[in-house]
């Protein structure tokens, strides 16, 4: 009598271990609920809006860091501060010039993922500038300031840089673009994240601010998950759904 309660004793603590067990490995599996939004040249995090919204609707947290474009570790600063007032893993996610950003401030060890927009995905010692010069963009219109900032024409930013969303929305963004700095722009990455984080990526068929060849080029050196749209530079906005389902994979595919 005595061996068959210690039987169900130890039956017992191995269900309890066995479910214990499945627990842990469900939460492992988990995916990450908090999502950073970085945007890119020229622009600011409004831009966002709409995948935000999708993700919220999702059930994620979402920040949006607003680096300022005045120089490289200014912007870097902005968005590690995004990342550490979400208080745990998140999904780092950049757009153009924010990829620049993300592949450094990816480094923090809260960032569990990286998700590349049209984005430059830097390796050691590339700039957003070198990148450019090695396959220049179609794009002309992308011109120097006296105080060493960059804008784009205000006569071309649509076609160039947002041709797929409503003319009032491509007019807007021209005439409250946010001027890239020289330092931020030509700033050479040491240490680049996703040579150590899983890394998905969206190629921007259309794109006339990167070349969609240099994205390809990024996104396969980095071993990303690529997808590929229809889509000027702000891919983003004129597919925020595509963006946001990318996002999400890479939220729920990180512990995988």
């Amino acid at each position: 009598m005595r061996n068959l309660y210690i039987a169900a004793l130890f039956t017992a603590a191995l269900a309890g271990g066995t479910l214990e067990f499945a627990s842990a490995q469900s939460a492992s599996k988990a995916s990450i609920k908090n999502i950073v939004l970085v945007h890119g040249a020229f622009a600011d995090g409004s831009g966002w809006k709409p995948v935000a919204t999708i993700l919220e609707k999702d059930g994620y947290k979402v920040s949006i860091a607003q680096p300022p474009e005045t120089s490289y570790a200014d912007d870097i600063k902005y968005a590690r501060a995004a990342i550490d007032a979400m208080g745990g893993p998140v999904v780092l996610v950049g757009h153009s010039y924010g990829g620049s950003v993300i592949t450094e401030a990816g480094n923090d060890s809260n960032v569990a993922s990286l998700v590349y927009i049209a984005a430059f995905a830097l390796d050691e010692g590339d700039s957003c500038a070198s990148i450019e010069q090695a396959v220049p963009q179609a794009s002309k219109a992308f011109k120097p300031d006296s105080n060493g900032n960059w804008w784009i024409d205000r006569e071309h930013f649509a076609a160039d840089f947002a041709a797929d969303i409503p003319a009032a929305e491509s007019h807007y963004m021209a005439i409250s673009q946010v001027p890239i700095s020289t330092d931020s722009f030509t700033h050479k990455v040491t240490a680049p994240a996703w040579k150590t984080k899983p890394t998905w990526y969206m190629v921007a068929k259309e794109d006339r601010s990167i070349n969609p060849e240099q994205e390809r080029m990024m996104a396969k050196r980095a071993n990303a998950k690529t997808v590929e749209v229809n889509a000027s530079h702000v891919a983003y906005m004129s597919h925020p759904k595509e963006a946001a389902r990318l996002i999400e994979e890479a939220a729920e595919g990180v512990n995988q």
